[in-house]
Protein backbone atom coordinates (compact mmCIF):
# COMPACT_ATOMS: atom_id res chain seq x y z
CA UNK A 1 0.00 0.00 0.00
CA UNK A 2 1.20 3.36 -0.50
CA UNK A 3 -0.08 6.73 0.47
CA UNK A 4 -0.95 7.74 -2.62
CA UNK A 5 -3.19 5.00 -3.52
CA UNK A 6 -4.86 4.62 -0.28
CA UNK A 7 -7.27 6.93 1.38
CA UNK A 8 -10.07 5.28 3.44
CA UNK A 9 -12.35 8.12 4.87
CA UNK A 10 -11.24 9.01 8.34
CA UNK A 11 -12.56 9.61 11.61
CA UNK A 12 -11.22 11.43 15.05
CA UNK A 13 -13.29 13.05 17.19
CA UNK A 14 -13.84 12.05 21.08
CA UNK A 15 -17.08 9.88 22.36
CA UNK A 16 -17.30 8.51 25.31
CA UNK A 17 -13.39 7.99 26.28
CA UNK A 18 -13.42 6.47 22.38
CA UNK A 19 -12.75 8.15 18.98
CA UNK A 20 -16.12 8.39 17.15
CA UNK A 21 -14.65 5.44 14.92
CA UNK A 22 -13.99 2.86 17.43
CA UNK A 23 -15.83 -0.15 16.47
CA UNK A 24 -16.90 1.21 12.96
CA UNK A 25 -16.48 -0.54 9.67
CA UNK A 26 -14.45 2.36 7.73
CA UNK A 27 -13.02 0.50 4.76
CA UNK A 28 -13.88 -2.51 2.87
CA UNK A 29 -10.92 -3.85 0.31
CA UNK A 30 -11.30 -6.91 -2.35
CA UNK A 31 -8.09 -8.89 -2.67
CA UNK A 32 -7.91 -10.67 -6.12
CA UNK A 33 -5.50 -11.48 -8.86
CA UNK A 34 -6.79 -9.60 -11.93
CA UNK A 35 -8.22 -5.90 -10.79
CA UNK A 36 -9.25 -5.40 -14.51
CA UNK A 37 -11.86 -8.20 -14.45
CA UNK A 38 -13.03 -7.08 -10.80
CA UNK A 39 -13.82 -3.92 -12.56
CA UNK A 40 -15.71 -5.11 -15.28
CA UNK A 41 -17.86 -7.71 -13.09
CA UNK A 42 -18.40 -4.96 -9.96
CA UNK A 43 -19.22 -2.18 -11.96
CA UNK A 44 -22.09 -4.08 -13.75
CA UNK A 45 -23.49 -5.69 -10.55
CA UNK A 46 -23.20 -2.66 -8.46
CA UNK A 47 -22.99 0.17 -10.15
CA UNK A 48 -19.98 1.09 -9.09
CA UNK A 49 -16.99 2.89 -11.35
CA UNK A 50 -13.26 0.92 -9.74
CA UNK A 51 -10.61 3.24 -11.23
CA UNK A 52 -7.99 2.26 -13.67
CA UNK A 53 -4.19 0.87 -12.40
CA UNK A 54 -2.68 3.77 -10.75
CA UNK A 55 0.69 5.02 -11.36
CA UNK A 56 3.33 3.62 -9.30
CA UNK A 57 4.58 0.35 -7.52
CA UNK A 58 1.37 -0.82 -5.67
CA UNK A 59 -1.77 -1.90 -7.67
CA UNK A 60 -4.52 -0.33 -5.65
CA UNK A 61 -7.47 0.90 -6.98
CA UNK A 62 -10.18 2.98 -5.36
CA UNK A 63 -13.89 1.86 -5.95
CA UNK A 64 -16.07 4.92 -7.01
CA UNK A 65 -19.49 5.14 -5.98
CA UNK A 66 -21.95 6.86 -8.20
CA UNK A 67 -22.62 9.88 -5.81
CA UNK A 68 -18.51 10.43 -5.98
CA UNK A 69 -17.52 8.79 -2.94
CA UNK A 70 -15.88 5.72 -2.37
CA UNK A 71 -16.99 2.24 -1.37
CA UNK A 72 -13.23 0.54 -0.79
CA UNK A 73 -10.31 -0.53 -2.82
CA UNK A 74 -8.84 -2.87 -5.15
CA UNK A 75 -5.82 -4.59 -4.15
CA UNK A 76 -4.15 -6.94 -6.54
CA UNK A 77 -3.02 -10.45 -5.07
CA UNK A 78 0.58 -11.25 -6.27
CA UNK A 79 2.22 -14.12 -7.02
CA UNK A 80 4.24 -13.90 -4.20
CA UNK A 81 0.98 -13.58 -1.86
CA UNK A 82 -0.57 -16.61 -3.39
CA UNK A 83 2.61 -18.20 -2.28
CA UNK A 84 2.21 -17.45 1.17
CA UNK A 85 -1.52 -18.94 1.25
CA UNK A 86 -3.81 -15.65 0.33
CA UNK A 87 -6.72 -16.46 -2.09
CA UNK A 88 -9.42 -13.84 -3.71
CA UNK A 89 -11.53 -12.21 -1.00
CA UNK A 90 -13.15 -9.49 0.84
CA UNK A 91 -11.85 -7.67 3.72
CA UNK A 92 -13.44 -5.40 6.31
CA UNK A 93 -11.54 -2.74 8.11
CA UNK A 94 -12.54 -2.14 11.74
CA UNK A 95 -11.56 1.41 13.14
CA UNK A 96 -9.35 1.04 16.84
CA UNK A 97 -7.97 3.74 18.86
CA UNK A 98 -4.93 1.75 19.34
CA UNK A 99 -3.91 -1.02 16.63
CA UNK A 100 -1.51 -2.53 18.67
CA UNK A 101 -3.19 -2.90 21.52
CA UNK A 102 -5.78 -4.13 20.22
CA UNK A 103 -3.78 -7.00 18.27
CA UNK A 104 -2.23 -8.00 21.69
CA UNK A 105 -5.45 -8.10 23.09
CA UNK A 106 -6.60 -10.37 19.96
CA UNK A 107 -3.81 -12.71 20.54
CA UNK A 108 -4.30 -12.57 24.43
CA UNK A 109 -7.86 -14.05 23.24
CA UNK A 110 -6.26 -16.68 21.07
CA UNK A 111 -6.49 -14.58 17.62
CA UNK A 112 -3.88 -13.77 15.23
CA UNK A 113 -1.93 -10.80 13.65
CA UNK A 114 -1.55 -12.08 10.57
CA UNK A 115 0.31 -8.67 9.31
CA UNK A 116 1.95 -6.85 12.00
CA UNK A 117 0.85 -3.18 12.58
CA UNK A 118 2.57 -0.98 9.95
CA UNK A 119 2.17 3.49 9.60
CA UNK A 120 0.61 4.45 6.01
CA UNK A 121 1.81 7.97 6.35
CA UNK A 122 -1.18 10.46 6.49
CA UNK A 123 -3.42 7.57 6.14
CA UNK A 124 -3.13 5.38 9.40
CA UNK A 125 -2.31 2.26 11.60
CA UNK A 126 -3.16 -0.73 9.85
CA UNK A 127 -2.39 -4.57 11.04
CA UNK A 128 -4.36 -7.37 9.61
CA UNK A 129 -5.69 -9.96 12.11
CA UNK A 130 -7.80 -12.90 12.78
CA UNK A 131 -10.25 -13.80 15.49
CA UNK A 132 -9.65 -16.62 17.26
CA UNK A 133 -11.49 -18.82 15.03
CA UNK A 134 -9.75 -17.67 12.11
CA UNK A 135 -12.35 -14.76 10.48
CA UNK A 136 -9.46 -12.31 8.89
CA UNK A 137 -10.28 -8.49 9.14
CA UNK A 138 -7.97 -5.54 9.36
CA UNK A 139 -7.61 -3.29 12.56
CA UNK A 140 -7.25 0.28 12.12
CA UNK A 141 -6.48 3.15 13.67
CA UNK A 142 -7.09 6.14 10.52
CA UNK A 143 -5.04 9.50 10.76
CA UNK A 144 -8.14 12.18 10.62
CA UNK A 145 -7.27 14.49 7.75
CA UNK A 146 -5.58 17.90 8.15
CA UNK A 147 -8.52 20.47 8.35
CA UNK A 148 -10.97 18.12 8.80
CA UNK A 149 -10.13 16.13 11.80
CA UNK A 150 -13.65 15.32 12.24
CA UNK A 151 -14.68 13.42 9.41
CA UNK A 152 -16.47 10.43 9.25
CA UNK A 153 -16.23 7.74 6.99
CA UNK A 154 -19.38 6.34 5.08
CA UNK A 155 -18.58 2.91 3.53
CA UNK A 156 -21.55 1.66 5.46
CA UNK A 157 -24.94 2.43 5.16
CA UNK A 158 -27.66 0.26 6.02
CA UNK A 159 -29.50 2.02 3.34
CA UNK A 160 -27.72 4.22 0.78
CA UNK A 161 -26.89 2.54 -2.84
CA UNK A 162 -23.32 1.34 -3.82
CA UNK A 163 -22.64 0.80 0.13
CA UNK A 164 -21.86 -1.81 2.54
CA UNK A 165 -25.13 -2.32 4.07
CA UNK A 166 -24.42 -5.74 6.22
CA UNK A 167 -21.84 -7.29 7.48
CA UNK A 168 -22.69 -11.14 8.46
CA UNK A 169 -19.81 -13.04 10.11
CA UNK A 170 -20.11 -16.82 9.89
CA UNK A 171 -18.02 -18.67 13.02
CA UNK A 172 -17.33 -22.42 13.93
CA UNK A 173 -17.93 -21.02 17.72
CA UNK A 174 -21.59 -18.18 18.29
CA UNK A 175 -20.70 -17.85 21.56
CA UNK A 176 -17.03 -16.91 21.89
CA UNK A 177 -17.54 -14.51 18.94
CA UNK A 178 -20.53 -12.61 20.63
CA UNK A 179 -17.59 -12.55 23.39
CA UNK A 180 -14.81 -11.29 21.84
CA UNK A 181 -16.59 -8.44 19.58
CA UNK A 182 -18.77 -6.62 21.91
CA UNK A 183 -15.48 -6.80 24.40
CA UNK A 184 -12.67 -5.76 21.45
CA UNK A 185 -14.98 -3.26 19.67
CA UNK A 186 -17.57 -2.00 22.26
CA UNK A 187 -20.15 -3.80 19.99
CA UNK A 188 -23.98 -4.78 21.54
CA UNK A 189 -25.84 -7.60 21.04
CA UNK A 190 -29.43 -7.35 19.53
CA UNK A 191 -32.16 -9.30 18.88
CA UNK A 192 -31.84 -13.42 17.60
CA UNK A 193 -33.59 -14.78 15.31
CA UNK A 194 -33.90 -18.70 15.43
CA UNK A 195 -33.02 -20.68 12.08
CA UNK A 196 -33.58 -24.09 12.93
CA UNK A 197 -31.26 -26.17 12.32
CA UNK A 198 -28.71 -23.58 11.35
CA UNK A 199 -28.82 -22.52 14.74
CA UNK A 200 -29.35 -18.60 15.93
CA UNK A 201 -28.80 -15.59 13.76
CA UNK A 202 -27.77 -13.20 16.23
CA UNK A 203 -27.88 -9.06 15.59
CA UNK A 204 -25.37 -7.10 16.17
CA UNK A 205 -25.07 -3.09 17.16
CA UNK A 206 -22.95 -0.02 16.97
CA UNK A 207 -23.62 3.18 18.77
CA UNK A 208 -27.93 1.52 18.64
CA UNK A 209 -27.16 0.93 15.00
CA UNK A 210 -28.01 -2.49 14.05
CA UNK A 211 -24.39 -3.43 11.51
CA UNK A 212 -24.88 -6.86 10.93
CA UNK A 213 -25.16 -10.19 12.35
CA UNK A 214 -23.19 -13.01 13.63
CA UNK A 215 -24.24 -17.06 12.89
CA UNK A 216 -22.39 -20.72 13.04
CA UNK A 217 -21.01 -21.56 9.68
CA UNK A 218 -22.40 -24.72 7.68
CA UNK A 219 -20.25 -27.52 8.09
CA UNK A 220 -16.96 -27.51 6.23
CA UNK A 221 -17.31 -23.72 6.02
CA UNK A 222 -13.88 -21.60 6.92
CA UNK A 223 -14.74 -18.61 9.48
CA UNK A 224 -15.31 -15.60 7.29
CA UNK A 225 -16.91 -12.30 7.01
CA UNK A 226 -19.06 -11.92 4.00
CA UNK A 227 -20.06 -8.34 3.10
CA UNK A 228 -23.53 -6.95 1.29
CA UNK A 229 -23.58 -4.43 -1.22
CA UNK A 230 -26.61 -2.22 -1.49
CA UNK A 231 -28.03 -2.36 -5.34
CA UNK A 232 -31.15 -1.19 -6.95
CA UNK A 233 -32.58 -4.17 -8.40
CA UNK A 234 -31.25 -7.99 -6.95
CA UNK A 235 -32.84 -9.43 -9.93
CA UNK A 236 -30.41 -7.11 -12.39
CA UNK A 237 -27.54 -7.65 -10.20
CA UNK A 238 -28.16 -11.62 -10.58
CA UNK A 239 -28.26 -11.25 -14.17
CA UNK A 240 -25.15 -8.86 -14.36
CA UNK A 241 -23.40 -12.13 -11.54
CA UNK A 242 -24.26 -14.46 -14.04
CA UNK A 243 -23.66 -12.74 -17.23
CA UNK A 244 -20.28 -12.02 -15.89
CA UNK A 245 -18.84 -14.93 -15.15
CA UNK A 246 -19.74 -15.02 -11.07
CA UNK A 247 -21.68 -18.13 -9.08
CA UNK A 248 -24.99 -17.59 -7.63
CA UNK A 249 -24.72 -19.34 -4.28
CA UNK A 250 -27.91 -18.68 -2.78
CA UNK A 251 -31.15 -16.69 -3.94
CA UNK A 252 -32.41 -14.13 -4.05
CA UNK A 253 -34.57 -14.33 -0.98
CA UNK A 254 -36.91 -12.01 0.58
CA UNK A 255 -35.76 -11.23 4.71
CA UNK A 256 -37.28 -9.92 7.42
CA UNK A 257 -37.70 -6.03 6.67
CA UNK A 258 -38.93 -6.57 2.98
CA UNK A 259 -34.79 -6.70 1.64
CA UNK A 260 -34.34 -9.29 -0.78
CA UNK A 261 -30.55 -10.60 -0.58
CA UNK A 262 -27.97 -12.81 -3.08
CA UNK A 263 -25.40 -14.50 -2.19
CA UNK A 264 -22.58 -15.27 -5.27
CA UNK A 265 -19.13 -15.20 -5.84
CA UNK A 266 -17.14 -13.37 -8.33
CA UNK A 267 -15.21 -15.12 -11.47
CA UNK A 268 -12.21 -15.24 -9.24
CA UNK A 269 -13.62 -17.08 -6.43
CA UNK A 270 -14.37 -13.83 -3.57
CA UNK A 271 -17.77 -14.11 -2.37
CA UNK A 272 -19.70 -11.19 -1.52
CA UNK A 273 -23.45 -10.45 -1.42
CA UNK A 274 -25.87 -7.87 -2.53
CA UNK A 275 -28.91 -6.73 -0.80
CA UNK A 276 -32.25 -4.66 -2.31
CA UNK A 277 -35.27 -3.43 -1.84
Amino acid sequence: MSDTTYAPPQAGADQDGRTAAHGAFIWYELITPDPVAAKTFYDAVVGWTIEPQPSGEMDYRMIGRADGGNAGGVMRLTDDMQSHGARPTWLGYIATDDVDQTVASIEQSGGKALLPAFDIPDIGRIAMVADPQGAPFYAMKPTPPAGNENAQSDVFSSDQPGRVAWNELATTDLAAAKQFYPEKFGWTLGDVMPMGDMGDYQFVNRSDVMIGAMMTAAAGNHPRWRFYFRVADVDAAKQAVEAGGGTVLHGPQEVPGGDRVLISTDPQGAEFGVVGK
